[in-house]
């Protein structure tokens, strides 16, 4: 598990990079060109590398968004061979707009209600 969280922190490090020096294209480009891997047996469960994800965001040195957090996430899933996807949305009235992670339609790293309250915008 503190392998997961020390990789997770790295690629929120990554992201924030990306985020402020390159933009969101790169962000998107980066999440895209992560397949998943294939590996034995022995990969960790969804709910465990998306606890380390969070964990890894209580440790970040400053308040980490749903965009960085969610491609972290992606990453961190696909490496261990889940098809993971990090799912984009926004809502109208009010204007937001949100990331989150799926696997199979299912919500990984958010509330399940999630897709209820935003619409999806992009999937990668």
């Amino acid at each position: 598990m503190l392998r997961h969280v020390a990789e997770s922190w790295v690629l929120l490090l990554y992201f924030d990079w990306l985020m402020h020096f390159r933009g969101f294209q790169e962000i998107h480009t980066a999440v895209r060109n992560s397949p998943p891997r294939a590996v034995g047996s022995t990969a960790p469960d969804d709910g465990e590398l998306s606890r380390a994800v969070d964990l890894a965001c209580v440790f970040y040195f400053k308040p980490v968004l749903c965009l960085q957090r969610s491609a972290a996430a992606t990453v961190q899933l696909r490496r261990c061979g889940w098809n993971a996807e990090m799912v984009i949305g926004a809502q109208l009235l009010p204007f937001q707009s949100h990331a989150w992670v799926e696997i199979d339609g299912r919500v990984i790293n958010d509330k399940p209600y999630i897709t209820e309250i935003f619409q999806v915008l992009e999937r990668c």
